[in-house]
């Protein structure tokens, strides 16, 4: 363990220790569910090319995370077309009828998604989707990874006033599941969804899917893991059962 994972690894267990017990687990869809990024980066690289943008030379990975990954759609239409903000919202609307396409035929759970599912369903917590994805997209990746049942709630950043970044759909899940920030921590793995965590004052521990560790670093993460897998989340984990564990175990 290099000495930044360790600090990282020492800084994680005390803040999700400090949360004992445990009301609530809030996760991001995109990325941190499923690893669906290559499906939007496939997309995006097929249709932005077939429109000649970019002089029609492909978008690389380092476009995608910089202008899309993480974002809400009225963000990436403003980044892609700025000076055609309807035209872009039309793309994006296009974009997402392809990714679904894609969804039903390639997509696939994080490593230990089913393995830290157990957990938070063993111990009687709260759960809730937290996501900038258009609904139809989030419910069928829910669906698709059979786990329509076990969310209470998905909430949806374009159904609030602010989507991700700003803190506010993290806040709604909060009230709709009727729990505290105290008491409840975040799966994520962009940027922008750990800075809404952040900003909504929950530790926040990243998921390494695509973007590399030491960028979602710099948004202030609690914790940041490979995957569900990684012995860093089940360190702290056992930590949190050692503290208090869950209200259900209180």
């Amino acid at each position: 363990m290099t000495a930044s994972e360790d600090e990282n690894s020492v800084h994680s267990k005390s803040s999700l220790v400090m949360l004992a017990p445990v009301e609530a687990v809030l996760f991001d869809v995109d990325g941190t569910l499923c690893d669906s990024d290559p499906l939007h980066y496939y997309a995006f690289r097929e249709m932005l090319q077939e429109i000649g943008f970019n002089g029609g030379v492909p978008i690389d990975e380092e476009f995608f995370i910089k202008n899309v990954a993480g974002k809400h759609n009225d963000d990436v239409a403003r980044a892609i077309f700025p000076d055609d903000f309807e035209r872009g919202l039309k793309f994006c609307d296009e974009k997402e009828a392809m990714f679904r396409r894609l969804v039903t035929e390639q997509l696939k759970p994080v490593n230990g998604l089913y393995k830290v599912k157990k957990w938070i369903e063993d111990r009687g917590l709260k759960r809730a989707a937290v996501t900038n994805a258009p609904r139809p997209n989030a419910e069928l990746m829910i669906s698709m990874l059979g786990l329509t049942d076990f969310f209470e709630a998905v909430i949806i950043g374009g159904e609030c006033e602010h989507a991700k970044p700003h803190p506010e759909p993290y806040l709604k899940a909060l009230e709709v599941l009727e729990v505290s920030k105290d008491h409840t921590f975040i799966f994520e793995d962009s940027v922008s969804g750990i800075k809404a965590g952040v900003a909504a004052e929950m530790p926040v521990v990243g998921i390494a899917t695509r973007n590399p560790e030491h960028l979602l670093m710099q948004a202030k993460p609690a914790l940041v893991v490979k995957d569900y897998d990684d012995p860093r989340l089940w360190a702290a984990l056992d930590g949190l059962d050692k503290r208090g564990g869950s209200v259900k175990n209180a």
